[in-house]
C-alpha cells in the first residue's frame, strides 16, 4: 500500500510539477507550422482557386454549409477579394511566427484561427493531412511548446542571465500592447454576432485571452509565490493533458487505419498497395511506381508490412526499443509515401505527428547538430564578409560554443 501511494504521489507531482516532453512538443510546434507554411507557398497560385470568393466552392454554398454545421471560419463574414488576401496573409505571418517560437501562447491561437478559417472555407480541400492538422493545431494551444528551441526560450534565458549578473530588465512591453490590441478585436468580433455558432473556438479565444490577463495580473502583483505557484501547477496540468490527448490521438489514428485496413479483401491478399501506385492522381513518378509494382513479393510485403506496422504500434508504447523501431519504419513509410504517391503534406503532418514519440535524447542531439551547423554557417558567412572587406580572418580564431545555445539555435 505504501509503495502504491508513493507511486501516485510521485505521479502527481511530476504532472504537476514540470511541463513534461518539452522538446517533443517544441518538434510538434515546428513540424505542423512548416507543413502549413509550406502548403500555404505551394498553393498560393491557386489559392483563388481553393479557398477564394471565385472557388469551385462558392461563398453561398460555404455559408449554407457553416450555418449547418457550425464550424468556425473568418473568410465567411465577408466575400469580398481584400478580406480573403488579408485572411491569406494572416495565416502565413501567423505560422512564421509560430514556427520561430515568438510569443507562443498567442501565435497557437491565431495559427488555429488561421488553419481553420481556410480548411472551414473549402471542405473538399485537402489529402487526409489537413484533417490531422485542423485536430492538432486546436490541441497545440493548450501547450507550452516553447520552452525550448524558440524566440521566446532565448528571451526568458537572457532576462534570467541579466538578473543573475544584477541587471535591470525592463518590463514587457509587447505582450501587454499585444493582449490589448487583440482583446480590441475579440471584444468587436463578439459584439458583431461573428462568433455564433459552435462555442468551442470563441470559448478558447476568451478562455486564453483572460488566461493571459490573470496570468500577468498575479506575475507582477502578487505579494506573494503562492499565486504564482497555482498558476504554473494549472498551467503545467493543461500542458501535459493536451500532450497526453495529441499522444492517444495519433495511437487512434494508427489503430483505426490498421484494423480498417485488415477488413479489406485486397489487404487481406496482399495487393492493395499495387493499385495506388497505378494510379494517374498518385503517380508523380511513373517509372518510379512501376519499379515498386514489378516484384509482386515487394508489393505483398509492403501490403502486410503496412498493416502490422500500424495494427501493432500502439502496443509498442510500452517498451521502448521496439517503440522506437517501428516509429523509424512509420517515417520511413511516410517519407516514401511523399515521393512515390505524391502526399508531400500528408506525409509531413504525419511525421510531425509521429514526432510526439520520439526520445529525448535523439531530440537534444539533434538540437545540438543542429545549433553546430548554425555556427559553423555563421563563421562562415563572417569570414566571407571580412574577405570582401579586405579583412584577412586571424588564424587561429575559433567562436567558442556555449551549451546553453544548443537548443535553441536553428531558431532563433
Amino acid at each position: 500500500m505504501n509503495r502504491i501511494s508513493l507511486a501516485i504521489s510521485s505521479g502527481i507531482a511530476r504532472v504537476t510539477e514540470s511541463a513534461l516532453g518539452p522538446y517533443q512538443t517544441a518538434v510538434i510546434r515546428i513540424g505542423f507550422t512548416a507543413t502549413w507554411l509550406l502548403f500555404l507557398l505551394r498553393e498560393f497560385p491557386h489559392r483563388q482557386e481553393m479557398y477564394g470568393p471565385d472557388g469551385a466552392w462558392h461563398f453561398d454554398l460555404a455559408q449554407q454549409l457553416i450555418g449547418t454545421n457550425g464550424a468556425f471560419t473568418a473568410l465567411i463574414w465577408s466575400s469580398s477579394q481584400f478580406w480573403f488576401e488579408s485572411v491569406y496573409a494572416f495565416a502565413v505571418l501567423t505560422s512564421v511566427l509560430l514556427l520561430l517560437g515568438w510569443r507562443t501562447r498567442t501565435m497557437s491561437v491565431l495559427f488555429m484561427v488561421g488553419v481553420l478559417s481556410l480548411q472551414n472555407r473549402s471542405v473538399f480541400m485537402g489529402d487526409g493531412g489537413d484533417n490531422v492538422l485542423h485536430l492538432m493545431c486546436v490541441y497545440l494551444v493548450f501547450t507550452r511548446c516553447g520552452q525550448v528551441w524558440s524566440l521566446d526560450e532565448r528571451r526568458a534565458r537572457h532576462a534570467r542571465e541579466a538578473r543573475a549578473r544584477g541587471e535591470r530588465v525592463a518590463p514587457d512591453r509587447v505582450g501587454p500592447a499585444l493582449w490589448g490590441v487583440l482583446g480590441f478585436a475579440l471584444v468587436a468580433v463578439t459584439a458583431a454576432g461573428r462568433l455564433d455558432g459552435d462555442l468551442t473556438v470563441p470559448v478558447i479565444l476568451w478562455a486564453v485571452w483572460l488566461g493571459q490577463a490573470v496570468w500577468w495580473i498575479v506575475d507582477r502583483r502578487a505579494r506573494t509565490a503562492q499565486p504564482r505557484i497555482l498558476l504554473d501547477v494549472v498551467g503545467n496540468v493543461v500542458h501535459n493533458g493536451a500532450l497526453l490527448v495529441i499522444m492517444a490521438e495519433a495511437c487512434l489514428i494508427y489503430a483505426t487505419a490498421g484494423w480498417y485496413k485488415i477488413q479489406g479483401s485486397r489487404w487481406q491478399d496482399g495487393t492493395a498497395v499495387y493499385y495506388p501506385l497505378h494510379l494517374d492522381y498518385f503517380s508523380p513518378w511513373p517509372a518510379l511506381a512501376d519499379l515498386l509494382s514489378s516484384s509482386g513479393t515487394m508489393v505483398m510485403l509492403i501490403t502486410y508490412g503496412t498493416v502490422i506496422v500500424q495494427v501493432a504500434f500502439p502496443f509498442t508504447l510500452f517498451n521502448r526499443r521496439v517503440k522506437n523501431v517501428l516509429l523509424a519504419a512509420m517515417i520511413t513509410e511516410h517519407a516514401v509515401i511523399a515521393v512515390v504517391l505524391g502526399l508531400p503534406f500528408f506525409s509531413l503532418a504525419m511525421i510531425a505527428a509521429d514526432a510526439v514519440f520520439l526520445p529525448t535524447s535523439f531530440l537534444r542531439r539533434l538540437g545540438d547538430w543542429a545549433a553546430r551547423a548554425r555556427g559553423g554557417l555563421s563563421r562562415r558567412l563572417s569570414s566571407l564578409v571580412r574577405r570582401g572587406d579586405g579583412r584577412k580572418p586571424l588564424s587561429g580564431t575559433r567562436t567558442p560554443e556555449n551549451p546553453e545555445h544548443a537548443h535553441v539555435g536553428f531558431t532563433a
